[in-house]
């Protein structure tokens, strides 16, 4: 005979520890997250598992998913409901498949469907999830409810996340590459001034000469790298983490800072252009899908990922409630490019304003591919210079005085 210890969990989940019997009679026990005890008993009979124990250890901790997931799961459900599946079925099947993944999309997918059971709209039991789904997201899937279009816009919505997710990583790498290389550039010259000029300011000490210019500034920084060191990488570390926290808890640093990453002189271009590009399609899919200019923008203050144009688009959407045209107000916001501005003011005269905003994030889209590809290319001469001129620099100026030592004898 069973037993079942229940309780009630804040977040509406409860964590189940079980003890039962498998088909072939072996003991096994487990742990499991479910809404309720009779939910939990069906997850489990379903793995053809015979309960002898089942008990609620209190609420389950909040389910996390990461960005692919979310792609992954929109790309899904587009597919199910164009398919023909009803939305509520759609889910559940989803919610079973995924069931065996390591993500948190599963527990996120069954509480939908749940919600859609109880007579919940999707885009209303999306936002009880703001974690995994942004305002843009809900917006244009109540627009497609709306519309009667809801695979259509989860289709869209799906190629927008992994076009979006593309360009992140290859920002991502064109920008990692050369800051690696910069940073052992820097590690094996601090190795080298460390560890290996002393030895050789020992064999120094006894020519009783006088050194050559570069090996006395080698030497002299040798000295301040071994004297100074431990205290500049505390240092380091500290500022890291002050930052750190400021970037987590101010709003205005965070501004700050975005705003001092677009004005980097090689990544500050790249990022203005691929920001304003995700901000032009993300307005221009919300004009296109029906909704209006000035209720867009309500979606819009987490579009670019960049705390600089989030603050813009609140400007923005607050000199368009004063009656300004939006090409004025982006100029005034003095973050977006002239070309992305130039079309928004010739669309505004022509009333093709969803269509031009699309057009020109592809447009935008393309020179960020193309700076991308620029960069990757001017990374491995620049690696080559920096690490010559570090590496190279210090073993010159190390032998001087041995050449000139054989020069005299």
């Amino acid at each position: 005979m069973s037993t079942v210890t229940t309780g009630r969990a804040a977040t509406g989940e409860l964590r189940f520890t079980w003890r039962g019997v498998d088909t072939d009679g072996t003991r096994k026990s487990g742990a499991l997250i479910a809404p309720d005890a009779s939910t939990a008993r069906a997850m489990l009979k379903r793995d053809k598992l015979f309960i002898v124990e089942l008990s609620a250890r209190g609420a389950a901790p909040r389910p996390k998913a990461r960005a692919a997931d979310v792609t992954l799961f929109t790309r899904q459900l587009a597919s199910l409901l164009r398919a023909g599946l009803p939305l509520a079925p759609a889910l559940d099947l989803l919610a079973q498949n995924q069931s065996a993944t390591q993500s948190g999309m599963p527990r996120i997918v069954g509480a939908l469907a749940r919600d859609i059971t109880g007579g919940l709209r999707f885009s209303a039991a999306l936002q009880r999830h703001p974690a995994q789904f942004n305002a843009l997201y809900c917006q244009l899937v109540e627009v497609g409810e709306a519309a009667g279009a809801l695979a259509t816009v989860l289709a869209r919505i799906a190629e927008d996340r992994e076009r979006a997710a593309a360009q992140r990583a290859k920002v991502r790498g064109a920008l990692t590459y050369p800051v690696a290389i910069l940073l052992l550039a820097i590690a094996i010259t601090a190795a080298l001034l460390i560890w290996v000029v002393p030895t050789f300011k020992q064999i120094f000490d006894g020519f009783g000469a006088q050194l050559p210019a570069p090996t006395q500034f080698v030497l002299a920084l040798s000295a301040g790298a071994a004297r100074w060191s431990v205290p500049a990488l505390v240092m380091v570390c500290a500022a890291s983490s002050v930052v750190t926290f400021l970037l987590r808890r101010s709003e205005p640093a965070r501004i700050r800072f975005a705003r001092a990453s677009l004005r980097m002189p090689v990544a500050g271009p790249l990022l203005r252009t691929l920001c304003a590009a995700r901000w032009s399609r993300a307005l221009g899919t919300l004009l296109s899908a029906g909704t209006p200019l000035a209720d867009a923008f309500d979606s819009l203050t987490h579009a670019t990922g960049n705390a600089f144009f989030d603050r813009a688009t609140v400007e923005i959407a607050a000199r368009l409630r004063r009656g300004e045209r939006l090409a004025a107000a982006m100029r005034a916001a003095h973050c977006f490019p002239p070309e992305v501005v130039q079309p928004v003011a010739v669309a505004e005269e022509s009333g093709a304003l969803d269509t031009m905003l699309i057009d020109v994030a592809s447009l935008a889209d393309r020179q960020v591919d193309e700076k991308i590809g620029t960069l990757s290319s001017l990374c491995e001469p620049l690696v080559i210079i920096v690490l010559g001129t570090l590496v190279g620099g210090l073993v010159i100026a190390m032998y001087l005085p041995i050449i000139q030592l054989g020069n005299v004898v």
